[in-house]
């Protein structure tokens, strides 16, 4: 594959310019049919000298590739993985490349590729340019219940960020790999299905620059009464106050008086650390490390299900190695303690709720996942007294996952 900062190259008008490069050629001839931009994902491969000390003993670099075409079937540009996710066929470029591309319709995209996603390069480095409005992201992801659903962390990345996401997942549900999407931070068109081999198109019209959801007040929430409780809890307002003769206490300290009991589970492969969900309304909260999360709900009625809270600060070492910080409230998979982080889709249990946590990374990915598969967004989300939170009230489904999920680049 040539490179196309140094070749201006059309491959369906001058399809014998480079050998080797027939997908190249139907790509960009389908690019030039259809007057759009394409993006696709390939494998590449680029020769390489004896000389350098990095060269493979077959002479040539294999690379997780995108390409871009442009709506008259030039090549635009190519992205080449960074993160590779076991992939023995491929190498790593020796240089990240950050990659972002103009369009007359919709400004700058960014793209990167799968596991990508997690890692500050390229992802968060693309991202601090504040003209990409826009991210194209080919994938290959196994669903990994409850925190790492494709469509949930694709979701996540376009309501942390202030984006919009175009994201295509290879669709093969015996591998566990389903779940595309057009996500922007305030809706989600999507497609998730474990039981039909068919793949599907998603169209969507979504603003060319996509209204953000992070740090925006909401006018209501001032009014609402548990939004104040949560104002008085975050500020570390004592619970009870006294008053000449008489002591006045809070709700939150009558429902801390008899605190459940903290349990372990194994959640992703890494130890949590729970307190489970009982009741019709309470606040909880649990601590790891340095991390503690905070849970104030309300729930208009109980189901017959185990809810639980919890928190993970460390390092996590399984299919990759990277440091998380992680505020969950998940649907358990049964009513004992042991069933907390197991995988499930299915849930019934509705909540109004704060969710919080003191994280020392401000880059949080918020995930919200519903029964059946399906996607909601928060009401808010910000930061308030060193603290980030999430609220929502008016589920319109079961809640199986709704977390806070931290990266801390620095310390993989």
């Amino acid at each position: 594959m040539p490179s196309p900062s140094l070749v201006k190259w059309n491959p369906c008008l001058e399809p014998f310019r480079f050998n080797d490069t027939e997908v190249l050629q139907r790509l960009s001839c389908m690019a030039m049919k259809g007057q759009m931009f394409l993006v696709a994902n390939l494998g590449t491969k680029q020769p390489c000298l004896r000389s350098d000390p990095e060269c493979p003993h077959d002479g040539r670099y294999q690379f997780n590739t995108n390409v871009v075409f442009s709506n008259n079937g030039t090549l635009v540009d190519r992205y080449r993985k960074h993160n590779l996710y076991f992939e023995a066929a491929f190498d790593t470029p020796a240089n990240v490349d950050l990659i972002t591309f103009d369009t007359p319709f919709a400004g700058k995209f960014g793209m990167f590729t799968c596991f990508d996603i997690l890692f500050f390069d390229p992802t968060i480095r693309l991202l601090r340019d504040s003209e990409v409005k826009h991210i194209v992201y080919p994938t290959a992801w196994m669903n990994q219940l409850p925190l790492l659903a494709a469509i949930e962390i694709q979701k996540a990345l376009a309501t942390a960020f202030g984006v919009s996401v175009l994201a295509a997942n290879i669709h093969h549900p015996t591998l566990g790999m389903t779940g595309s999407g057009i996500h922007t931070p305030l809706q989600s068109f999507w497609y998730h299905d474990m039981d039909n081999p068919d793949g599907h198109l998603i169209i969507a019209q979504v603003a060319t620059n996509p209204q953000g959801l992070v740090g925006k007040e909401n006018a209501t929430s001032e009014m609402d009464p548990s939004h104040s409780k949560f104002l008085k809890i975050v500020s570390g307002d004592p619970y009870c106050e006294k008053d000449a003769q008489e002591v006045h206490c809070d709700e939150a300290a009558k429902w801390n008086m008899n605190a459940p009991p903290t349990f372990h589970s194994e959640m992703m492969y890494d130890n949590f650390t729970l307190v489970p969900v009982w009741g019709k309304e309470g606040y909880l909260q649990v601590c790891s490390n340095s991390l503690c999360c905070h849970l104030l709900y309300e729930r208009p009625t109980l189901s017959k299900e185990l809810y639980a809270l919890g928190v993970f600060d460390g390092l996590h070492t399984v299919h990759g190695t990277y440091y998380i910080q992680v505020c969950a409230l998940v649907k358990c998979g049964g009513l004992g303690f042991d069933t907390c982080g197991q995988e499930i889709t299915e849930a019934q249990g509705l909540f109004d709720f704060h969710l919080w946590g003191n994280f020392s990374t401000s880059f949080i990915f918020p995930l919200f996942l519903t029964s059946g598969m399906t996607l909601d967004t928060p009401n808010q989300l910000g930061w308030e007294n060193d603290h980030y939170f999430l609220r929502k009230s008016g589920l319109s489904s079961g809640l199986v996952t709704a977390a806070l999920y931290g990266r801390l680049y620095e310390r993989d």
